[in-house]
């Protein structure tokens, strides 16, 4: 993958913005990299599709951490909502392990391509357009697990609302697992090609930050029509909070050394994911992973 040139990019900058005039610009930009990632080598459309047995290597590094809080270490026969699905491909991994998935997604057009996609495999799943803050208000019924991974709270303002709706969405006993970018790593200034240097904030204020980048982060130079995006950055304290504020359990906790995606010039490939080199990769984690249990 190659890095957008930075000289393309506005860093971030923090602005008080209306909610709902953000998710409008973030729901536009998303579908503008719908179309983009659908034809990507990273996605590899084609390649899932040709293959009956492949699953996403995000579901697959995913497993091994949320796979020992299920019932006999697998998510096969259990009913799953993936939060933030984006077009498919990890929501039909989940498919063709087994379970029973509905994908929720802000994105009209994401979700499009991920219909087309459980077509194309021959694979039952649903497919729901709403903001993963209010996803049980689009949810019929309760899950045994509600799953949400790489990319995903940024886009969010209201951590409350996202928690409250989680617990809503799970029966008794069901699990919650994310794996996300740290907030660590999205302080770092991925401007720079020499050095680790913090450039953006940690804590929330309630501002959310405005870039301006003209492509995805695929690697192709496709310019995207609606560039700006809002993000929100919450730090772990924020996150955890808000799920025990929900009545959540937290049964795990874990920080990790590899991303899915090159997140600064740094990073070097390891298989198929990104990590700084040595010594650097013991220096600033890059995702992080959390399970919580709704008792009955």
């Amino acid at each position: 993958m190659t890095p957008t040139p930075p000289d393309a990019v506005t860093p971030g900058i923090d602005v008080v913005v209306d909610p709902d005039e953000a998710l409008r610009a973030n729901r536009a930009n998303w579908d503008d990299r719908a179309d983009v990632h659908a034809e990507s080598a990273m996605y590899d459309l084609a390649g899932f599709v040709a293959d009956p047995a492949a699953v996403s290597s995000v579901v697959r590094e995913d497993l091994a951490l949320l796979g020992p809080h299920l019932p006999g270490g697998t998510v096969a026969g259990l009913d799953v909502v993936h939060l933030q699905c984006h077009i498919g491909t990890d929501t039909l991994s989940l498919a063709r392990l087994g379970a029973r998935v509905t994908g929720v997604d802000l994105s009209p057009r994401s979700l499009e391509v991920a219909r087309d996609l459980a077509r194309r495999c021959g694979l039952e799943a649903t497919f729901v357009e709403a903001d993963a803050q209010h996803a049980a208000d689009a949810v019929t019924g309760e899950v045994d697990v509600v799953y949400t991974s790489i990319g995903v709270v940024t886009w969010l303002p209201d951590l409350t609302a996202w928690a409250g709706s989680i617990a809503r969405l799970l029966r008794p006993g069901g699990t919650f697992y994310i794996c996300d970018g740290h907030p660590m790593l999205y302080t770092l200034d991925d401007m720079r090609s020499d050095v680790l240097a913090v450039r953006y904030r940690y804590f929330p204020t309630g501002e959310a930050e405005m870039w301006e980048d003209p492509t995805t982060y695929t690697g192709e130079d496709r310019r995207l029509a609606h560039p700006r995006t809002y993000e929100w950055p919450h730090s772990l304290a924020e996150i955890l909070e808000a799920l025990l504020g929900a009545g959540l359990r937290v049964t795990s906790f874990g920080e990790q050394r590899t991303v899915p995606w090159q997140a600064h010039p740094l990073m070097e490939p390891v298989g198929q994911s990104w990590a700084f080199p040595e010594p650097m990769r013991q220096w600033v984690p890059t995702t992080y992973s959390i399970t919580a249990v709704k008792d009955g």
